[in-house]
């Protein structure tokens, strides 16, 4: 088919060329001067920016100090390569297709410093905050947008090569612009050289936001277990400060700016993520596993937990952000410290347990008080029930080998594990109770233990796991506890007294010996039952209201009856010690503990004489 631009001479003597329509000659030629023509095009810009000349050029950015200019560039770039594919069909052999090869190297140049300035001077714009909180429409297939962000208000109206006033640039247009390099870059055969630049550049960033964070990657397993606990509690507080930033933030963001940068090549992105974040990633995650093969102590359980539990919260941002098959050994070994983190809770739940089965103090709490033992259970209990959706994961294939009393069958393991706990920590204290010589008081030692116990619980998670049955009934046992006390402990005062009587039936003698022997059996009473304890107030009030009901009704009516002739009759011999307000005095001075804090008058009394009142009671 003949050019439309050729007219062949109608005469073989007036044209010095000979037409032969098969071989079509002016064809070629016609395209070899467009494609020469769009070569002189883009020399003419590459050059100006050729970064090995001493001009402005070489000091100056083609994106920052005259963008315009970078659409354009890129476009001289894909007219090279059409140029270059042209020639190598065509005529392999062209001088031209060498120009255009110095051309393009000239031009890989000058893009692959602007790549390294974009991203050395832009980090306010690329630092992994910003990136991480990015809208994810800048995903890879925004090639359109990423396009338009290469333009500029009023850029048409300005000249090609003349300087502008700029927008402000925004974290959208600088990754637009990376982006657009290095597509350029690796459509051109140039991606070694762009990946490199990227690789070394944003491997720095990395390094430097884990160093703010504090995070010290050089421990070894040696170091870490050999480390004094105080000073490695110090580095697991800050792991535990950074590792969510590190993950959602650094690396995350990370990932989202490689994904766009090289949204155009899958193995390159992979590659270029794996090997900034990878060395970064596996140490963070190294020291949780470091730490869950120390030592094991129940005060280091706690740790342990929050370290399990920051990894378990951020374990979907870890394997939607280490989705490369390049990043699986970051998903591995953040496996692996969750489970020696959950290994090592478990150990510690079991050596907790075989310490209160073990403890062998002898010590019987004066006054029969809270022991120290239940006190350190029922806190460390209190503390470990705040992480009990953890430990339902860690537990959930570690049943109790026991049945549970109280609890109902369809427990769920931890419920199971934490009713085992309290329950071994009773049976220790019904050992205890054993230690004291008084009956009476080894049961008010009992209600105050467990009595601490459904406190503790009440107040805490506790509740949720043991459930309020559970709760209902130990606070049953605390009141049998409390009864049993009252036999025990008074059991002899009541008995002093007589039953409902007629003041006819008893005869003065009989009445004399009446209050001698309450008078006996209540001071016996008081004096040894002054020192005893009853730590919680609403329990001691609760105690005293009922030891009032059962005592002071009965005293005040066999009171009434005989106490005021032998008032009179026997005011030397002190017949008549108490009256009925004075025992209520009394009472109410129990169970804090004050032994011998007060004492009896020698002479009778009368409810309003102060005389026979006990004295400096410790209110």
């Amino acid at each position: 088919m003949r050019s439309p631009f050729f007219k062949p001479s109608p005469s073989p003597s007036r044209s010095p060329l000979r037409f032969t329509p098969a071989s079509s000659p002016m064809r070629h030629t016609l395209s070899e001067s467009l494609v020469e023509e769009n070569i002189n095009t883009a020399e003419s810009l590459i050059a100006e920016w050729d970064p090995s000349h001493q001009t402005s050029s070489s000091s100056s950015s083609l994106y920052r100090d005259r963008r315009p200019e970078a659409k354009q560039f890129l476009k001289s770039v894909k007219d090279l390569q059409a140029a270059m594919h042209f020639f190598v069909k065509e005529n392999s052999s062209s001088d031209k297709l060498v120009r255009a090869q110095f051309l393009m190297q000239t031009a890989m140049k000058r893009l692959e410093k602007e790549f390294y300035l974009i991203l050395s001077t832009n980090r306010q714009y690329l630092d992994p905050e910003s990136i991480s909180t990015r809208s994810s429409s800048v995903s890879e297939g925004d090639e359109d947008d990423s396009e338009d962000d290469l333009n500029f208000a009023g850029s048409g109206s300005e000249s090609l090569g003349t300087p502008e006033r700029t927008s402000p640039l925004s974290s959208a247009t600088v990754m637009a612009d990376l982006k657009a390099i290095a597509d350029c870059m690796i459509s051109s055969g140039y991606g070694k050289e762009c990946v490199k630049v990227y690789k070394i550049v944003r491997k720095s960033v990395v390094d430097e936001a884990l160093y703010r964070l504090g995070l010290d990657r050089t421990l070894t397993h040696s170091q870490i277990q050999k480390m004094d606990w105080e000073l490695l509690e110090t580095k697991i507080r800050c792991w535990l400060r950074s590792v969510k930033f590190a993950v959602s933030t650094v690396f995350y963001g990370e990932r989202i700016l490689c994904d766009h940068v090289f949204a155009c090549s899958l193995p390159i992105r992979e590659s270029c993520f794996g090997e900034i974040t990878r060395e970064n990633a596996i140490a963070l995650f190294d020291f949780a596993e470091s730490v869950g093969k120390c030592k094991k102590s129940p005060e280091k359980m706690f740790r342990a937990l929050d370290m399990y539990e920051a990894i378990a919260s951020i374990w979907p941002v870890i394997e939607s952000t280490f989705s490369y098959d390049s990043s699986s050994a970051v998903r591995s070994q953040a496996v692996n410290a969750l489970v020696k983190l959950g290994d090592a809770a478990r150990l510690m739940l079991a050596d907790f347990e075989v310490a209160i089965q073990k403890d062998a103090s002898k010590l019987a709490v004066p006054g029969g008080g809270v022991h120290p033992l239940t006190r350190y259970v029922m806190n460390y209990l209190t503390f470990l029930a705040d992480y009990s959706d953890i430990l339902t994961d860690i537990v959930a294939d570690w049943p109790v080998e026991a049945a549970v009393p109280d609890l109902s069958s369809d427990a769920s393991p931890i419920s199971a594990r934490f009713a085992w706990l309290v329950l071994v920590v009773l049976c220790k204290l019904d050992a205890k109770a054993e230690r004291y010589k008084d009956v009476a008081l080894s049961y008010l030692f009992l209600a105050n233990n467990l009595g601490y116990v459904v406190v503790k619980v009440r107040q805490s998670a506790l509740r949720y796991l043991l459930g309020e049955d559970w709760v209902a009934k130990q606070e049953a046992k605390v009141k049998q506890y409390v009864a049993n006390y009252e036999k025990m402990g008074w059991s002899k005062v009541l008995a002093s007294l007589p039953e409902a009587q007629p003041a006819a039936e008893m005869t003065t003698d009989e009445a004399k010996d009446t209050f001698r022997r309450f008078n006996a059996a209540f001071e016996e009473a008081y004096k040894k039952q002054v020192g005893w304890v009853v730590a919680d107030p609403k329990l001691r009030d609760e105690i005293k209201v009922s030891l009032a009901k059962k005592l002071l009704p009965r005293y005040r009516e066999f009171y009434e009856t005989h106490g005021a002739p032998l008032r009179r009759d026997t005011f030397r011999e002190g017949i008549v010690r108490f009256a009925p307000d004075d025992l209520g005095n009394y009472l109410s001075d129990l169970f804090h503990g004050s032994e011998g804090s007060g004492s009896f008058s020698s002479g009778h009394s009368t409810s309003s004489s102060t005389g026979s009142s006990k004295k400096g009671r410790g209110h």
